[in-house]
């Protein structure tokens, strides 16, 4: 199976990839002769500027991502998923006026291919295929005002993005066509060199399947920077969960977290990162949580070429887990995203990155080994496989792959079954 998806070619996924890879290898294969890249792109920029190199009557923003996507999953009862999908974010955002600025984007998702199952939206596809968590949808995904009259901070209000720090605990999940936004209040301040302050209030969250979810969630961050050497960040999140049958998220967190990519000379630069945090039930939770988290990573840059080896844990007690539920949790923990709610057993990570680039392309493989918390349960491996090319400052193309080695034994339907997930992308945002 591992080879068929390797080679699709010899598969019987090729009918179904083959049309995405031809449109995006005839974009990348164009002749540099045949236009110049920037000489296009300046009327464009222009006029999304209204014609005002400044800007003075605000801008639109562009956003047109198209991505396939394929999903198999070995022995599930399912057919395998096939996704063609375009999606479209289109903002304005205002010129500044008496310190306040707003911003409103529209976002929107077609779904070219219907042949995916999209079970947590309105629109569900083929239930009969496998999951693919980017519905046919359209929603409001910003609506903001903001305020920067007071010295070193910034006041804002609406529905936005929020990413806080490795987008672990707040993220906005960008992975995913129709992105995770918050309806919210933040307040930034950084008047003490090197210190970052940010505080904030969501009341409801717009998630990827375009379903509104609805929270009490204040949230806490402090982060001090010295140099490349260290970053020290303190953090606490209080989140209360009034979504029907989701009481048990309802959690506290705190934690702290040290990381940095200290340089030793021209040639080789270290990075590391520690991190703990510690969760238990809070507001409406019925339960009662004591859980921890570690995560632990060290490695180095030569030459261009970068390595890294990491650990995480998220712990358990056998009836609960520690989560992170409003995380961007694709980065973590696999591609293939079987993990994206933790296990009642918790799981620890094991992993190793290589990265690098070629010719202005990035490289990466990055290797997993998931084991249980309690219960000394081998869920498995996995092998994630990434190449991506930025063309000038709006272009840009992707493959990705993920397969999930399965431990078959483990006797977990949700972890005992091999998969493979492969993707094609290309963007052009402005």
């Amino acid at each position: 199976m591992l080879s068929e998806a390797i080679n699709p070619i010899k598969s019987k996924h090729f009918n179904k990839i083959a049309l995405p890879s031809v449109i995006i290898a005839a974009f990348v294969m164009q002749p540099a002769t045949a236009y110049d890249i920037a000489d296009f792109d300046k009327p464009v920029e222009s006029g999304l500027k209204l014609g005002q190199e400044d800007a003075k009557y605000g801008q639109f923003k562009v956003d047109l991502r198209y991505r396939f996507e394929m999903v198999d999953v070995a022995n599930n009862g399912r057919e395998t998923a096939y996704a063609n999908t375009l999606r479209l974010r289109l903002g304005y955002l205002t010129p500044e006026f008496y310190s306040f600025q707003g911003y409103a984007e529209y976002e929107g998702n077609l779904a070219m291919q219907k042949d995916y199952f999209s079970p947590l939206s309105n629109w569900k596809g083929d239930p009969t295929r496998e999951v693919v968590a980017d519905p046919q949808t359209s929603e409001l995904n910003q609506l903001w005002i903001s305020y920067k009259g007071i010295p070193d901070t910034e006041i804002k209000a609406g529905r936005q993005e929020i990413n806080i720090d490795d987008q672990r605990f707040i993220g906005t999940v960008a992975w995913r066509q129709m992105e995770q936004t918050f309806d919210s209040g933040v307040i930034t301040n950084t008047s003490i060199e090197n210190l970052t302050l940010k505080a904030g209030y969501i009341g409801q969250i717009q998630d990827i399947w375009s379903q509104s979810r609805d929270v009490n969630f204040p949230f806490a961050n402090v982060k001090y920077k010295y140099q490349e050497l260290a970053t020290v960040t303190a953090y606490g999140f209080w989140l209360a969960s009034y979504d029907k049958h989701k009481a048990g998220l309802s959690a506290q967190t705190y934690g702290l977290s040290v990381h940095g990519s200290p340089i030793l000379n021209d040639e080789i630069k270290l990075h590391y990162r520690a991190e703990y945090s510690y969760q238990s039930n809070y507001a409406n939770n019925p339960n009662s949580v004591k859980l921890s988290r570690y995560s632990l990573m060290g490695g180095f840059s030569f030459m261009g070429v970068t390595a890294k080896g990491a650990v995480e844990e998220l712990g358990a007690n056998v009836s609960q887990a520690f989560q992170t539920p409003f995380g961007t949790n694709h980065k973590f923990q696999g591609w293939a995203d079987k993990f994206l709610v933790t296990p009642k057993d918790g799981v620890r990570d094991i992993n190793a990155t290589l990265a690098g680039k070629i010719l202005g392309t990035k490289l990466m493989f990055v290797y997993h080994n998931f084991q249980s918390v309690t219960n000394s349960i081998d869920y498995g491996n996995e092998f994630d496989f990434l190449i991506t090319k930025k063309f000038a400052r709006h272009y840009r193309i992707l493959a990705k792959y993920a397969y999930y080695d399965a431990n078959e034994a483990n006797g977990l339907a949700a972890f005992n079954k091999n998969t493979h997930k492969f993707w094609l992308q290309a963007g052009v945002s402005f």
